[in-house]
Formats: structure tokens, C-alpha cells, sequence
């Protein structure tokens, strides 16, 4: 998947990105070897004669290396950690939406699936009765608009047959999208299958009650965390600003006219230079970016609270949604059989003479329309348990 190939390439910058800043806290240390060779003028020199000058140096030290008494080098050691730890808690979103989008594309090709084998049986019957009907009334024992009526019945279940053979291969495709690949058929649905509650999404009922501590493995807000400690962090890096910086610069090594002696003895050498920097006069520079710093800690704050209140307002919807789906799956099943008892009664009293054919068709159409709010029905349900995974973070 693209979407998670992306999130992993952004873990392993900002995974680089805090080693970089995590080197600032040590010492940089260097080794340097020069050698110069030069020739002056007979006009410059106080012999009147061309010289020729020759000075190799070799030394080892560390540059620029910050005494960190006021804790910015820290501080922004700490904000690079809690941005890398930010984006851990990104991937897991990235990851746990995918296997939730997954499993719901998954879910939607089976109800699909189950609505294509529905019309197509519902297709077949409508042929065979219109067949019979045909010489029912080639016989002259029925009308034409009986057998119209009749017709109609047929190009309407075909009409759904081919809609929904469209739509199956649509969920295939966003299938196969979301896992970046061709998907093998042995872990597609079964073409036979009819969602059933026990066919797929098979989770843990969820215990009750539910601790609010449970919303702690939610990424979505451990990431909303992250930014609030790096932005508190960036609060200390801009007060250091405040105070003087001490740098310091030193070196040891040897230095000498002829490489052959270049590391005799009495040609060592050494260089120290601490360097004192104290901020006077930056037109309210450094201020202005601690009131920044500030305003960016309460803009992750609000993010943070924000987060939580949307964690709480999603599991409690999807709890309160499935509180009620037993009972609507036990309804919908006894509305499928009461129009089911209702059709073989309208056809019957039909055949016998009682009633016309528009009962037949009413009741079959109520069949039909019962029969597919159940298929819709059980993919809400199962959909019902992929949304808890999602909104209590996974597990």
C-alpha cells in the first residue's frame, strides 16, 4: 500500500532527523593535515635571494561545541525525540486505517457479492415464472398485461443482476488498490457467501464497562501527545535564547618546516578558544520567539483536547450503534420470513383464482427489498465491529 509505504518513509527521516539533532549534544571532533610550500620574490626577502618555504601541520580538536548550561541544546534534543515519536504514532494511524479500510472493502465485495447471487436467483425464478406464464397465456388462460406485468418483473431483476456484477468488480478493484497488488483469490469471499454474523469480523466482544484508559492505545492521540511535549520542549530552546552561549574551539598537534620532523619532539602545538556570545540588542527577536513557542504549546494543547473529545465521541457512537444491531438483525430476519410466507400466499391464491397478479408482484417486490435491507443490514453490523477496532486504537 502506497499510503503506508509513505508513512514508513517519513519514520525513517524523522528517525534521521533526531539522530542528526541528538549529535549537536556531543562534541565534534576533527582530525586536519595540511601541508603549504611557497616561494617568495628575491625582492621580498632580506637576503635579495628567491626563497622557497615549506610548513606541514597535522592536529586533532573539536570545533564549536556548546556548553549547554541553559538546556536549548536539550530541549531541542527533546523536541526532535517527540517529533520522531509523532510520526511512530502517525505510521500506527496510517496502519490501523488501512487494515480497517481492508477489512470494510473486504466485507463490502462478500455483501455485494451476496446481493449479485440474490438477484441472480431472483432472476432465475422470475424467468421460470414468466415462462410459465407465457403458456398460461398462449393457452388463453391469462391476459397479455398479466404476462407484461410479468416481463416487467424480469428486466427489473436483470437490470439489478448486471448493477450489481458492475459493482463487484468496482470492490475488487479498491480491494486490490488498498493492498497496492493483485489479491489472490483464496483470500476473497466465497462467491456463495451471505454475510452471515459468523462468516467474518469475528471480534472479541467488547468488556463492560469500558475504562477511558482503553483510548490510550489510540494513535491517533498518542500523536496528538508527542506534539505537545515538543512543543512544551520548544518553549525551554527559545527562553535559552535569553541567555549567553559558551562555544569552544580547541586543537593539538604538531607542526614543523620538514615532514620528516614533523612529529619530533618540541613541535607540538595547541590552540584554545572559548568564545563568550551575549545577546544585547535583536529587536525583541528572541521574545518574540518565546511567545511563539507559547502560543504553539496552546494550539497543541487545543489539538490535544480536540483529539480526545473526538476518541470519546467515536466509541461512544459506535457503542451506542451496537447496542442495537442484534435486536435490528432479528427483526429484519423476521420481516424476511413474514414477506416470504406473504409471497407463497399472494402466488397461491393467484393460481386459484382468488387474487389478480398485482398482489404477486407487490409482495415479490417486498421479498426482494426485505431480502437486500437484510444483506445491507448484517454488512452495517460487521462493518459496526471493524469500526470499534479502529476507534479503540486496535487490539
Amino acid at each position: 500500500n502506497r499510503d503506508l509505504q509513505v508513512a514508513l518513509a517519513s519514520l525513517e527521516r524523522a528517525r534521521a532527523l533526531y539522530g542528526v539533532q541528538q549529535a549537536d549534544s556531543l562534541p565534534t571532533v576533527a582530525a586536519t593535515a595540511q601541508g603549504t610550500r611557497s616561494r617568495s620574490a628575491a625582492d621580498l626577502t632580506a637576503s635579495g635571494r628567491a626563497q622557497t618555504a615549506s610548513q606541514f601541520s597535522a592536529q586533532l580538536g573539536f570545533v564549536s561545541y556548546e556548553l549547554d548550561l541553559w538546556g536549548r541544546v536539550r530541549n531541542l534534543n527533546e523536541v526532535a525525540l517527540q517529533q520522531f515519536l509523532q510520526t511512530v504514532a502517525n505510521r500506527r494511524s496510517v496502519e490501523l486505517a488501512l487494515v480497517a479500510d481492508v477489512a470494510s472493502t473486504w466485507l463490502a465485495l462478500a455483501a455485494d457479492q451476496a446481493r449479485l447471487r440474490l438477484a441472480q436467483d431472483t432472476l432465475a425464478s422470475r424467468q421460470k415464472a414468466y415462462e410459465l406464464t407465457e403458456r398460461i397465456y398462449q393457452l388463453g388462460a391469462t391476459s397479455g398485461l398479466v404476462l407484461a406485468q410479468n416481463r416487467t418483473t424480469v428486466e427489473s431483476a436483470r437490470v439489478d443482476a448486471a448493477a450489481y456484477a458492475a459493482q463487484v468488480e468496482r470492490d475488487r478493484n479498491a480491494l486490490q488498490l488498498l493492498v497496492g497488488g493483485p489479491v489472490p483469490t483464496a483470500l476473497l469471499p466465497a462467491p456463495l457467501d451471505r454475510l452471515q454474523a459468523d462468516s467474518a469480523a469475528a471480534l472479541l466482544d467488547v468488556p463492560a464497562p469500558l475504562p477511558s484508559s482503553r483510548l490510550l492505545q489510540r494513535p491517533d492521540i498518542a500523536a496528538a501527545e508527542n506534539g505537545l511535549r515538543a512543543a512544551t520542549a520548544n518553549i525551554g530552546a527559545a527562553r535559552a535564547a535569553l541567555f549567553p552561549t559558551i562555544s569552544l574551539t580547541a586543537a593539538a598537534g604538531t607542526a614543523s618546516s620538514d615532514l620528516g620532523g614533523l612529529f619530533a619532539s618540541g613541535n607540538g602545538t595547541w590552540s584554545f578558544a572559548p568564545q563568550l556570545r551575549l545577546p544585547l540588542l535583536d529587536g525583541g527577536r528572541a521574545r518574540a520567539n518565546v511567545r511563539v513557542a507559547e502560543a504553539g504549546t496552546q494550539l497543541a494543547l487545543a489539538q490535544y483536547d480536540r483529539t480526545v473529545q473526538t476518541a470519546f465521541r467515536e466509541v461512544a457512537d459506535a457503542l451506542a450503534e451496537r447496542a442495537r444491531w442484534a435486536e435490528r438483525l432479528q427483526a429484519q430476519s423476521a420481516l424476511v420470513a413474514a414477506t416470504q410466507k406473504a409471497f407463497d400466499l399472494s402466488e397461491a391464491r393467484f393460481k386459484a383464482g382468488v387474487d389478480n397478479y398485482l398482489t404477486v408482484l407487490d409482495a415479490q417486490r417486498s421479498l426482494y427489498t426485505a431480502q437486500q435491507t437484510q444483506i445491507t443490514l448484517r454488512l452495517g453490523e460487521q462493518v459496526n465491529r471493524v469500526t470499534l477496532y479502529k476507534v479503540l486504537g486496535g487490539g
